[in-house]
């Protein structure tokens, strides 16, 4: 506000309106110079801070105003630092496991260099052995297979029998599965671009570039993609469903430049609530992050689908059959952020979120039911207290404040956030579909965008494989050349949910 100070006016009732008006755009103004410090605050973070979002433990003895419940006092978050300032210093026991007994042994014997004793000259005699192993490292090599097909001829009829030459993976392909089963996890599951894996083999002598292996990679989609769609049956079959996305840079050659486009994945794990299905994990690479996508993607899911807070998945919920589940881990994000910056509100918030995180550890692997039967006891008088709360300290706020901002993010959601309480299925967050994600996003980094939208999908098709076969402790490089050998020699497409990487 611009005021002509040449030509004040001489009406006290005048002047005391401006200053009022003035005053009120230097508060608004104070808002946004807040508002605005607080951003260029969690950018700062977001380039230079930690990742881990801890609490010190003397945070830890805030509560609300308005306590619900007794509740027992929670061990600190972090432990504390022992001074250890001119302290002697200690040799930590070792707690070193046996080798695993399946690795190959190779005998090395070292032999005294005397045959008689060097003090008396007596014979020497064999008074038992000392074994210790140690750990060694094979580099890694590549063979020729050589195919023979001997050939018979008949003298009689002159007819020349020979057994047919075994099916390839694609036509004219001179690599076995068991090599691109290789360059499949070195990509997707190691994380080496297929151009290093070039150079790579060029050190072993053998020269293949990078087209070659992105052929290799190619032909392996076509044929593995069968089974993604059998992991996504199974995942759909389950009662709860967890959803997620990130951005996954596409090549646009005719652009010149990258497009965003995105990896989306569904996760299904009913271990925390003693389900005995195997977890499966399910990506799909799309253009953009339009809500249709996952709306195609789980045209047949009908139960609980835990969230973050996109709303594109809110459609899903229209007719009915699909029950959204909001994620505290992304509500405590929010008042991380603004903890970091010293609000004591943000940080009593998290407070009370921890405490809900306390009691959920105590009721892993539990029934539904009995989930749900504690939860009413021990979370709900908790959850209705932190939300009056909010809603009481909002009133209050500005209402640009990022802390307004955070509060109401979660009031927003807070029907979702709360269906925890009432369904012993849910989890308090989505961590794990963002742990099946995070590495998909080592991937990228190394990667740095996919070279196409098929080859985006490819990702989707062989990461989802790879994932979810770690989430069932299964190696990957072993299980996949096992399923790619036997799909190429003939497997039965009806028995191909045998093949999934299920124990």
């Amino acid at each position: 506000m611009r005021i002509a100070l040449d030509s004040l006016p001489f009406d006290p009732i005048t002047l005391q309106t401006m200053v009022r008006d003035l005053a009120g755009a230097v508060d608004e103004g104070q808002i946004e110079i807040d508002r605005l410090r607080q951003i260029i605050r969690e950018f700062q973070r977001a380039r230079f801070g930690r990742r881990a979002e801890t609490l010190e433990p003397d945070q830890l003895l805030l509560t609300l105003e308005a306590e619900t419940e007794a509740f027992p006092v929670m061990a600190p978050l972090s432990p504390l630092i022992r001074e250890t300032i001119g302290a002697a210093p200690t040799v930590k026991p070792l707690h070193r496991k046996a080798l695993p007994e399946h690795l190959p042994r190779t005998d090395v014997t070292i032999v005294p260099d005397v045959t008689s004793c060097p003090s008396c000259g007596g014979a020497l005699h064999d008074a038992g052995t000392t074994t210790s192993e140690m750990l060694d490292w094979v580099p890694a090599s590549v063979r020729v297979v050589r195919i023979n097909r001997p050939k018979c001829a008949c003298r009689a009829c002159g007819t020349l029998h020979q057994a047919p030459a075994p099916e390839r993976i694609a036509e004219g392909c001179l690599a076995t599965p068991g090599l691109i089963v290789h360059a499949l996890t070195s990509r997707y599951c190691d994380h080496l671009p297929l151009y290093r894996q070039s150079q790579m083999l060029a050190r072993h002598g053998v020269a293949l570039s990078r087209s070659t292996l992105a052929d290799w990679v190619k032909a392996a989609a076509w044929w593995l993609a069968p089974l993604r769609d059998q992991l996504m049956t199974h995942v759909c079959a389950g009662e709860r469903v967890f959803a997620d996305d990130t951005p996954l840079p596409i090549l646009d050659p005719g652009r010149g430049r990258t497009k965003t486009g995105r990896l989306w994945a569904y996760t299904r794990d009913d271990r925390p609530f003693g389900g005995m299905a195997p977890p499966a994990v399910v990506f799909y690479a799309t253009p953009d992050r339009t809500s249709s996508w996952p709306a195609r993607h789980l045209e047949s899911y009908r139960g609980v689908l835990q969230v973050d807070g996109y709303t594109g998945f809110e459609h899903l919920t229209r007719d009915g059959t699909v029950h959204l589940a909001a994620c505290w881990a992304h509500t405590r994000r929010k008042f991380y952020e603004l903890h970091q910056t010293g609000s004591p509100i943000a940080t009593e918030a998290l407070v009370q979120i921890r405490t809900l995180y306390d009691i959920e550890a105590t009721l892993q692997g539990l029934p539904p039911d009995q989930r749900k039967t504690l939860r009413e006891k021990r979370s709900r008088p908790r959850v209705e207290a932190l939300e009056l709360w909010l809603r009481q300290k909002l009133a209050l706020l500005p209402s640009r404040a990022r802390l307004a901002e955070a509060i109401r993010y979660a009031l927003n959601r807070w029907g979702d956030l709360a269906r925890f309480i009432e369904d012993g299925r849910i989890d308090l967050d989505t961590n794990p579909v963002e742990r099946a994600i995070r590495p998909v996003t080592l991937g990228r980094k190394n990667a740095l965008f996919a070279g196409s939208e098929g080859g985006a999908n490819r990702w989707a098709i062989v990461a989802s494989l790879i994932e979810t076969a770690k989430l069932n402790g299964i190696e990957p490089f072993v299980w996949l050349r096992d399923v790619l050998t036997r799909m190429i020699d003939g497997y039965p497409a009806a028995r191909l949910s045998e093949l999934l990487p299920f124990p």
